[in-house]
């Protein structure tokens, strides 16, 4: 994708602006990113999302599919299939240097600023505190493990203790904010990487390459397995609409193809690797309990640090979903400062992962909320992925901050109606095809597929682009040209008037 941004007024300084250095509070919010403080490089987004990648619920999900009753090589072309969707959270990413502003905000431009208000406290906030909920539950067990191989009895007071030392690491990472995450993720990508080579040394010595499962699936049941696997798999890059957050602070000339291409190696490597590693475990091991069955291959020296491995790499994933949840609270509409919103996010995801631990089972609650989720994050994902290709990545920055009426992304009362009108078209046609355990749509039980991934997407992207090109609300300028004075990637003052709130750290 060719750049389409004007050259940035001076040159960018070697050494990080004030406002975004790591190991300081960043002071930036969801306010626009001047072109001074811009800096970077986008290969640095490949050690980002392949820190958040090398982790402990790509084996689970992986080790799932095995368990489901998939061959080795199907669960392989699910691995693959899935992971092939970080191809539209790289598209999502290049709005972030085109902008100066995090996803959150881009999204003005698809839904209004009150009505991405809605659209971000359902698909942004609350499904990022669910994500941080699970991954917080995962590296709490292995904490528990950890203090019990230390002689310690995992009451309930020290299991809290556990959650309250893991929610405060992962919290001051998320309020330090994006410099810090990103001076911090190569050495925990470098560590992490070499933790599960080990690991998957032990498992390639043990994996039944040649595995079938006992019963064969076939036909219908085959072609079911094999969605609700990428379904699965593909629930993982669809919870990153908010990978503009990590790319905003890049300057507006930096290639979209460097971005683009570099987020999704980021994603889409470690992901296919570590999924197949928990697939081909599940060969030789019973996945149903993971933490055990790994523990009970991997070499004795290596068991007391597997849970630091564990509990390292959902710490991980865990910052930047508080990072971004902080940034979704803001975009709602709530006046308060990001490092705070940070904090009241992982107070509630810690104490959702009490459900997630003591109510109900940990794999099922896995396995149900990602297949649930997609049917909100795939349309969603499918009309910001469509916006950027008719707007060609064309975003007036500092107007995606302007929240008065004479903003040139309010439209008709604050809501683009393409929108929402694609939002809902598509999450209804998903409802209709989902097929889990909590609720079945009429479509998948008449069928006997799960088609909400396709469908969804699909009739949400089709939708968006049609009306795209031809709603019109009185007052406002058409969504794919939206009204602004001279050159969309021109800088001009906002006019917001809360954005001293966004603002401050």
């Amino acid at each position: 994708m060719a750049s389409t941004h004007p050259p940035s007024g001076g040159g960018a300084a070697d050494t990080s602006p004030a406002s975004n250095r790591a190991g300081r509070v960043e002071a930036h919010g969801i306010d626009h990113i001047p072109d001074g403080e811009r800096q970077g490089r986008p290969r640095e987004l490949f050690a980002v999302w392949a820190a958040a990648n090398v982790n402990y619920l790509g084996l689970v999900v992986g080790g799932v599919l095995i368990l489901m009753g998939l061959s080795l090589w199907q669960a392989l072309l699910v691995c693959v299939v899935g992971n092939l969707f970080w191809v539209l959270v790289g598209i999502l990413a290049v709005s972030g240097p085109a902008s100066g502003t995090p996803s959150e905000v881009v999204m003005r431009a698809m839904f209004g600023v009150r009505g991405n208000r809605v659209n971000i406290a359902v698909t942004g906030w609350a499904l990022c505190i669910c994500y941080i909920a699970l991954n917080l539950a995962a590296a709490a067990v292995a904490g528990f493990s950890l203090v019990e191989k230390a002689g310690v009895e995992a009451n309930t007071g020290v299991r809290a203790a556990v959650i309250v030392v893991i929610s405060a690491i992962t919290l001051a990472i998320s309020v330090y904010g994006h410099a810090t995450i990103v001076k911090l993720y190569l050495p925990i990508t470098l560590l992490l990487t070499g933790a599960f080579a080990i690991i998957g040394f032990e498992v390639l010595r043990r994996a039944r390459w040649d595995y079938t499962p006992a019963e064969p699936l076939e036909g219908t049941a085959l072609w079911a397995a094999l969605l609700i696997g990428v379904t699965l798999i593909a629930s993982g890059p669809l919870s990153y609409t908010n990978s503009a957050d990590f790319s905003r602070y890049l300057r507006r000339t930096t290639s979209p193809a460097a971005v683009a291409g570099w987020t999704t190696l980021g994603g889409f490597l470690p992901g296919v690797v570590v999924t197949f590693l928990g697939s081909l475990a599940a060969t030789a091991i019973d996945m149903a309990e993971p933490q055990a069955a790994l523990e009970s291959i991997l070499p004795g020296w290596f068991v007391p640090v597997f849970p630091f491995v564990l509990i390292l790499s959902t710490i991980a994933i865990n910052a930047m979903s508080a990072y971004s949840s902080g940034l979704a609270l803001q975009a709602m509409g709530v006046r308060i400062r990001r490092s705070l919103s940070v904090i009241v996010d992982g107070v509630l995801a810690a104490a959702l992962t009490t459900y997630a631990l003591f109510v109900s089972n940990f794999l099922d609650s896995v396995s149900n909320m990602l297949q649930l989720t997609v049917v909100l994050l795939g349309p969603s994902t499918a009309i910001y992925a469509t916006d950027i290709l008719l707007r060609r990545n064309r975003y007036d920055g500092p107007g995606l901050t302007d929240t008065t009426e004479e903003g040139p992304y309010w439209y008709s009362s604050g809501v683009n109606w393409a929108g929402f009108a694609a939002l809902v078209a598509g999450t209804a046609a998903a409802t209709l095809c989902v097929d889990t355990l909590p609720y079945t749509g009429p479509v998948a039980r008449a069928i006997g597929l799960d088609l909400s991934l396709p469908v969804g997407m699909t009739l949400a992207a089709v939708v968006y682009a049609l009306m795209a090109r031809s709603y019109k609300a009185p007052g406002t300028r058409a969504p794919e040209a939206p009204k602004t004075s001279g050159n969309p990637g021109a800088p001009r003052a906002p006019r917001a008037p809360e954005a001293d709130a966004e603002n401050a750290v």
